[in-house]
Parts: C-alpha cells; sequence; structure tokens
C-alpha cells in the first residue's frame, strides 16, 4: 500500500481527530476542524450546519455514544484544496458508512462536508 499525500494525510489525521471524545466536547477545537461553511447528514438524516452541531456535541447534557472506532479509512485528494475520505464506524454496536470532504483554508485542512449512513451489513465489504 502507498502512503497517502500529505493533503490526504492530514484530512485522515483531522478527521480521526474529530472521532475523539475530548476533541467533540470542545467547542474551542471544534470551532478550529469545522470549515465556516460546514454542513452534516447526520446518521437520522438530521441536516446540521457548524453552529448547531458544535452546541448540540458541548452541551452539558450532550449523549456520549462511547468510543467510535474508524476502519477501511481510505482518501483521495480531487484538488488541491480538496480531500474526499470514506470510512467505516462503529460504537456500541451502530456501524455507519462516512463520507467527509476537506478543504484547504487559509488555518489548514478543515471538514467542509460530513455524511454518515447507518448499515446492519455490507455485502459489498472489503475481506
Amino acid at each position: 500500500m502507498t502512503e497517502p499525500s500529505p493533503a490526504v494525510a492530514a484530512a485522515i489525521e483531522g478527521e480521526l481527530r474529530l472521532l475523539d471524545p475530548v476533541v467533540r466536547s470542545s467547542a474551542d477545537v471544534l470551532a478550529r476542524l469545522l470549515h465556516p461553511d460546514f454542513r452534516e447528514i447526520g446518521t437520522s438524516g438530521r441536516l446540521w450546519e457548524r453552529k448547531t452541531i458544535i452546541a448540540a456535541l458541548t452541551a452539558p447534557d450532550a449523549p456520549h455514544p462511547g468510543p467510535l472506532t474508524a476502519s477501511r479509512m481510505r482518501g483521495d485528494q480531487l484538488a488541491p484544496d480538496l480531500v474526499h475520505l470514506t470510512f467505516d464506524t462503529e460504537s456500541r454496536g451502530l456501524r455507519s458508512h462516512r463520507s467527509s470532504l476537506w478543504r484547504l483554508t487559509g488555518s489548514g485542512w478543515r471538514l467542509y462536508f460530513h455524511q454518515a449512513t447507518p448499515f446492519i451489513d455490507d455485502p459489498f465489504a472489503e475481506v
């Protein structure tokens, strides 16, 4: 397997940081990682924007899903300032296919768009 490009490696590093419960509970860190125009389609189908996802994740009564484990992460650099990541996550039995777009800004790579789709079984999974 070849090493990812520096852009893909930076996006993967950012994505893995976002899976960390400590990062997910810090409005300051989230604000640095999420693009100002961030949008998300969550596992429930709900549409999120930057301000609402930061508020939801950092609220005192925010649910804590437990550790998220990522697998099958891969990335493609689509343009000098755009990286697409795909991967799967699992937490407490809930598995999701995930897709993210990372954009390069003056302050580094930031998550621009994210979508999560729950799945029960994946007949096309790589073995």
